[in-house]
């Protein structure tokens, strides 16, 4: 990205004359008489002017690696920690298998990024994989380095479980939210809530134990389904699954809002069956592909162990241009 572009996806003219009008605005003798907003606007100011210099005098690449920084990760929950779910489609074994497959996919993928991945919840496959799982992952930019990844995942490949090796097409569906911390606002009504418990099982850690302490809220009104077995008791299960419930019903509503404003960046692809993302082909060639950015690799079983940094970038690349 050129110094151009930059300038341009960082709205560098409407910044510098927002620090014209408010130098403007400190020439009128009354400016001084507020002084709280006159504090604001001063600071406000300082921040502009030391932003414009730092910009003018910037460029060599690396220099402007840190703009390119502020373009990408400029949306205002980029900086939170990641709630990933992943829920197998239909298609049994196959499917499930597949969903096992890219949980291993994120772990690695925090693994590379220095990312702390927490294990909220696995529900296990009748045969092999898993049905769902969801993951907190904590880091530098991990919601905004993950949002890209949701949507509808295929897999293509000759079945392990299929006797006549025939190809296979398998789907999974994975969600990402951003652990918002201003949840407060959401009210929940308990009527409105179905409340299941069951036996804690799967490779969740020493945390989990064999009680009945794992927990599955259903939100009627909405459909959203939130399960949680890897605290220590049913009680503190109920209490994180309410949260992540909060978090994603607070998501929906921010996307509601962002469709009726007509403020999405980009062609947004949502998280529902029917909007495949990515593919990830094993046989009869080898090649991942994005469907929204057109990028691709070539070495599915690298982007399998968790090389996925060139696939988000391609997709925050995709959002700012598409500004």
């Amino acid at each position: 990205m050129n110094k151009g572009e930059l300038a341009k996806l960082l709205r560098i003219d409407d910044k510098t004359r927002e620090a014209e009008q408010i130098q403007a605005k400190m020439l009128d003798g009354e400016f001084w008489n507020d002084r709280e907003n006159s504090a604001k606007l001063s600071q406000r100011l300082a921040f502009l002017n030391d932003y414009l210099e730092k910009f003018e005098l910037s460029e060599t690449e690396e220099e402007l690696a840190v703009f390119e920084q502020d373009v990408l990760f400029g949306e205002p929950y980029d900086g939170k920690p990641a709630i990933l779910s992943i829920h197998a489609g239909a298609g049994g074994t196959e499917a499930q298998d597949w969903a096992e497959m890219l949980l291993r996919m994120y772990m690695k993928f925090s693994e590379k990024n220095n990312f702390k991945a927490e294990l909220i919840e696995k529900s296990m496959g009748e045969e092999a994989g898993i049905k769902s799982a969801a993951v907190k992952i904590e880091g530098e930019n991990a919601y905004g380095k993950l949002k890209g990844e949701a949507g509808v995942h295929r897999l293509v490949r000759i079945s392990p479980f299929d006797a006549d090796k025939a190809r296979h097409t398998s789907f999974a569906l994975v969600e990402v939210v951003p652990e918002f911390d201003d949840i407060g606002d959401i009210e929940i009504d308990e009527k409105d809530l179905k409340i299941d418990v069951f036996r804690s099982g799967g490779h969740g850690g020493q945390s989990v134990n064999t009680t009945d302490s794992a927990v599955r809220i259903t939100h009627l009104p909405s459909k959203i389904v939130v399960c949680v077995q890897n605290e220590r008791s049913q009680l503190q299960n109920r209490e994180t699954a309410m949260k992540i419930l909060k978090i994603k019903l607070k998501k929906r509503l921010l996307d509601e809002q962002k469709q009726k404003e007509q403020s999405i960046r980009g062609d947004h692809v949502s998280a529902e069956w029917g909007n495949q993302i990515r593919s990830y082909v094993l046989q009869p060639y080898q090649q991942v592909k994005d469907h929204r950015t057109g990028y691709e690799s070539a070495n599915p079983m690298a982007v399998l162990d968790g090389e996925l940094n060139d696939f988000t970038m391609a997709y925050l690349k995709y959002l700012s241009n598409s500004l």
